[in-house]
């Protein structure tokens, strides 16, 4: 098959247009043979015509036999002559091969009544014949009919025709579908050509693809579609990995400058007495705020590619909400920050209990980082329909900006432009990413009149 797509549509036109022609050639070749069957009957009736009038005037066998011999003279060598008496053969002056014309039914012929066909001649041969009843039954001798033979040329004189007549109808045929077949190609390979065109730009990094304008058959309209969609897509990622290097490079800087800071505090002696404690402290933190955004960048990663492997128990749902208050209870109080819970009762729930745990820590540490001291933090857990038990963390802190509502779960996004904030912008993404896994999801509202609430709803059996 050729390799381009126009290659392949000519040659399938011409294929069409092949078969077109031989289906026109076989139905054209049947009618001129039936045309010069009728045509060769016909002249050999008009031969017959001064054969019968010669019959006409015999009165014996005898005299026919003379009179036929003397009739084929005049005939075409390969025209033969036969006279039947009744249903014999009474003269036969052949053209070439015999015939059994005996086998001719004149019954239903009548006086001066012609009949016409074709018979199979003594060599396999075909012979095309025209009989005519003369006289009827005499006294003397009975029904006298005259048959003309001839080979049957129709075949060979219909493809002469044919080779004459097939030119002109391939012409037609090629002047009507090649323009069909231009047109049909083109409505195909442009738009393709331009979607070839487009994805030339789209491995060059910060090179914007504009959309390609959907256009030829529905099929290639959706290829478009899709393909404008991928480069969407494509930008989005390729806007996410700098926002990632931004904040990685951001989130290292601070804690790498605070380690070497004090590290060489400690190598040159700078820190001493209690600043050794201090030092050591800071750099534990520093430490562990690293060792924090490699675990969530390692956590984003497994959620984003492989998936989440859950391994779903029997959870009570009210004793998870209990059991974060209870985690985060030391922090909340050094904050100054009321932490407490709520749930209802008899919650069921089928869920990976890791996963669930870190939902809930997720969601609290972001409550506990943007609520001021005097405020307060609630983490419950409700039933929602479906079954699905539904887990709020609700605070009375600034909330969400304005239009970021849409964007919070994004990976490294965060409300704060200077990202000053100690959170890695990825416990929100991690949080509807496990809720996803388990069939479920997560939703952020402002509360008012100040405050915000995260809501992760989860199927009480999950889907995998």
């Amino acid at each position: 098959m050729p390799d381009r797509v126009s290659a392949r549509i000519a040659a399938a036109f011409a294929v069409v247009g092949l078969v077109a022609v031989l289906a026109v050639g076989a139905g054209m070749f049947v009618s001129l043979r039936a045309l010069h069957q009728e045509a060769t009957i016909a002249s050999l009736g008009d031969l017959a015509q001064p054969v019968l009038a010669k019959v006409r005037t015999v009165g014996a066998l005898a005299e026919l036999r003379a009179a036929s011999a003397m009739l084929k003279a005049n005939l075409p060598a390969d025209v033969g002559l036969y006279a039947l008496s009744g249903n014999r053969v009474a003269t036969a002056e052949t053209g070439g091969a015999t015939v059994d014309v005996a086998s001719i039914d004149l019954s239903g012929v009548g006086l001066g009544e012609s009949k016409g066909g074709e018979l199979r001649a003594s060599d396999g041969s075909r012979l095309l014949y025209s009989a005519t009843v003369v006289r009827a039954a005499g006294a003397l001798i009975g029904k006298i009919s005259v048959v003309l033979t001839a080979p049957d040329t129709s075949g060979a004189l219909a493809i002469r025709d044919l080779v004459r007549v097939l030119p002109f109808v391939a012409t037609v045929i090629l002047l009507v579908t090649a323009p069909i077949a231009w047109l049909l190609s083109r409505s195909i390979t442009r738009p393709l050509r331009r979607l070839a065109d487009a994805t030339a730009t789209v491995p060059v990094p910060g090179t914007p693809t504009p959309p390609v304008a959907p256009e030829g058959p529905r099929e290639v309209r959706d290829l478009t579609d899709r393909f404008n969609a991928m480069t969407l897509e494509l930008e989005r990622v390729r806007l996410e990995e700098r926002e990632l290097l931004a904040n990685i490079r951001h989130d290292l800087k601070t804690p790498l400058t605070v380690v070497t800071g004090f590290a060489e505090a400690l190598r040159d002696g700078t820190a001493s007495g209690d600043g050794v404690a201090r030092a050591g402290d800071a750099i534990a933190q520093e430490a562990a705020r690293m060792s924090g955004l490699v675990e969530d960048l390692r956590s984003i990663d497994e959620v984003g590619t492989a998936g989440v492997a859950l391994r779903p128990e029997q959870l009570d749902p009210a004793r998870l909400v209990a059991d974060a208050v209870t985690r985060f209870g030391p922090r909340a109080a050094a904050a100054g920050v009321e932490l407490r819970s709520g749930a209802d009762g008899e919650l069921a729930l089928a869920a990976d209990r890791a996963a669930v745990e870190r939902i809930l820590g997720n969601l609290v540490d972001n409550a506990l980082a943007v609520v001021p001291s005097g405020g307060h933090v609630l983490v419950e857990a409700r039933a929602a329909g479906g079954p699905a038990v539904a887990f709020r963390v609700s605070d009375d802190g600034p909330g969400f900006p304005p239009g970021s509502l849409e964007r919070v779960f994004d990976r490294f996004y965060r409300a704060d432009p200077a990202r000053s904030g100690p959170g890695t912008g990825l416990g929100l993404s991690i949080v509807r990413a496990l809720a996803r896994a388990h069939g479920g999801d997560a939703a952020a509202e402002n509360l008012a009149p100040t405050g915000a609430r995260v809501t992760v709803t989860l199927p009480a059996v999950p889907l995998r």
